[in-house]
């Protein structure tokens, strides 16, 4: 006759385990000696097993949903593919123990000792992990969304490829861990040390890191977007090639930290410490630097101060510019699916000269008037970049000839006037560019014909530049543009006779009030054709 499970010992457990019994349900055995047995896929759900002994146990499959596991030595232990839903793990040692594949959606593990475990592929989702040791774990693969963490010792636990959306992180020592390719979106990593903490390729859009310590850590590729770091510690973290677009810095400290490659297009930096920072292949627009500190940057292509940039605190807004330059062709129709694709194909070509690099252009559509936008990285590639993208339209002969008398406009002795001797050579070295390189960019005569078929490419047209101090510089408009005429001979001025009037120069003043703020590319040079 079988003891009620109520009142079973450690013995007969093993004794009806071992006559092949594996529904142990709502069993009675705290403080029980099972150190060391086999209970393979035996069903212990709901039972009490607190502050009993089973370090080094098989629990491989085994069952122990609502288990009691409060204070149960479980170091060693076998527990891979367990159940462990809604199991109450608080302050139990499971130091070494493989937890690896185990179920274990909203488990209690306060102050649990998990240094070592292996919890790879395991699912702590809604877990409650806050204060436990995790020290050196290994948790690749694991789904902890909207697991709470918060104060718990992760130090050089491995989370690669784990999702920790929405966990809570708050306060969480991850000193030199290894989250490579985790998805942390939208976790709570408020006063976290981070520093060390590898987290290349990792997903922290949303996260919330203010006053996080992450310095010396690698967020080489990581997503940042959107993402609160208001007064972290970012000294010499890696983040080069991250994604910071619309991410808040304000009052971060960046001293020496690597950006190169960074895309920051719409972030925060109020108040920021940038002294030092490696900025190559960084836009230097779209951001907000009110209050910046920053007396040097390295703009060296290897980040290894060869090319340094001093700033100083007041240079700031004429370093970092909110406002992109830009190139606007205005036409006059609409924009049709086929002409779009057949202007693809143009830039595309246009895109192979060496010295005319462009993005695709952000394409701004009405029912009668399309705008192409073209961004640049700084100002002195606007005309060069106006003189190419002009080319597939009817308009780019009279466009192109404007721009090589402006162009040349800027050859004259009194414009040494506005500028100091090293900005005037950089004014000298983009107008050489121009006048060396501008005579290669022609499409192809297949392309050309193709081309003039299409009405779009002949409507009037406008071409405004934009400089990244907010000056505004119209360099064509089409006597047409904006103009429906209809000839009736009666006195109101024809669509023919406006046709044959000529675009005027802007004022050698008004030039100099567009150029004498450019922003040069570091390190430009004359082009040899």
């Amino acid at each position: 006759m079988h003891l009620p499970l109520a009142s079973m010992n450690a013995e007969e457990l093993l004794k009806r385990y071992a006559a092949g019994e594996r529904n142990f349900a709502g069993a009675s055995l705290n403080e029980a000696n099972l150190s060391g047995v086999n209970l393979s896929q035996a069903d212990l759900s709901e039972a009490n097993l607190s502050v009993a002994n089973l370090s080094g146990s098989n629990l491989s499959g085994a069952n122990l949903s609502k288990a009691k596991l409060n204070v149960t030595k479980l170091s060693g232990a076998n527990l891979s593919g367990a159940n462990l839903t809604e199991a109450i793990l608080n302050v139990a040692n499971l130091a070494m123990a493989d937890l690896s594949n185990a179920e274990m959606f909203a488990a209690s593990l306060v102050r649990a000792e998990l240094t070592r475990t292996d919890l790879s592929g395991a699912n702590l989702n809604r877990a409650n992990l806050s204060g436990a040791d995790l020290k050196d774990a290994k948790l690749r693969g694991a789904i902890l969304t909207q697991a709470n963490l918060s104060r718990a010792d992760l130090k050089w636990t491995v989370f690669t490829a784990a999702t920790l959306s929405g966990a809570n992180l708050h306060g969480t020592d991850l000193s030199s861990a290894d989250f490579s390719s985790a998805d942390l979106s939208n976790t709570e990593l408020r006063q976290a040390n981070l520093s060390r903490v590898n987290l290349r390729g990792a997903n922290l859009s949303g996260a919330n890191l203010r006053w996080a310590d992450l310095s010396g850590a690698d967020l080489r590729w990581a997503d940042l977007s959107g993402a609160k770091l208001s007064g972290a510690n970012l000294t010499g973290t890696n983040l080069s090639y991250a994604s910071l677009n619309g991410t808040s810095l304000v009052h971060v400290d960046l001293t020496r930290a690597n950006l190169i490659g960074a895309d920051w297009v719409g972030a925060d930096l109020s108040g920021a410490t940038l002294t030092g920072a490696k900025i190559y292949d960084v836009t230097r627009f779209g951001i907000k630097t009110e209050g910046m500190t920053c007396e040097w940057v390295d703009i060296s292509p290897n980040g290894d101060q060869s090319c340094v940039q001093r700033i100083g605190t007041d240079s700031v807004p004429l370093f970092f510019r909110e406002m992109p330059p830009t190139v606007e062709i205005q036409i006059d129709a609409a924009l049709d699916h086929e002409t779009n694709m057949m202007l693809a194909a143009a830039y595309r070509q246009l895109a192979q000269f060496d010295n005319l690099r462009f993005n695709p252009p952000n394409i701004r559509m009405g029912r009668r008037r399309t705008s192409l936008i073209f961004e640049m990285g700084s100002d002195d590639p606007l005309f060069l970049t106006a003189y190419g993208v002009i080319a597939p339209f009817g308009d780019a002969p009279q466009v192109q000839k404007q721009l090589h008398q402006l162009v040349k406009m800027l050859e004259a002795k009194e414009v040494i006037n506005y500028f100091s001797p090293e900005r005037y050579h950089m004014l000298a070295n983009m107008r050489e560019t121009f006048l060396t390189q501008t005579h290669h960019f022609k499409l192809s005569p297949d392309l050309v014909t193709r081309l003039e078929r299409f009405r779009f490419l002949k409507a009037p047209s406008r071409l405004v530049l934009l400089s990244s101090s907010g000056q505004s510089l119209t360099i064509y408009h089409h006597p047409l543009f904006s103009k429906r005429l209809i000839e009736t001979g009666d006195g109101v001025v024809t669509a023919s006779v406006l046709r044959d009037r000529p675009f005027p120069l802007p004022e050698f003043t008004k030039l100099m009030e567009f150029v004498q703020y450019f922003d040069f590319a570091p390190g430009s040079t004359v082009s040899q054709g």
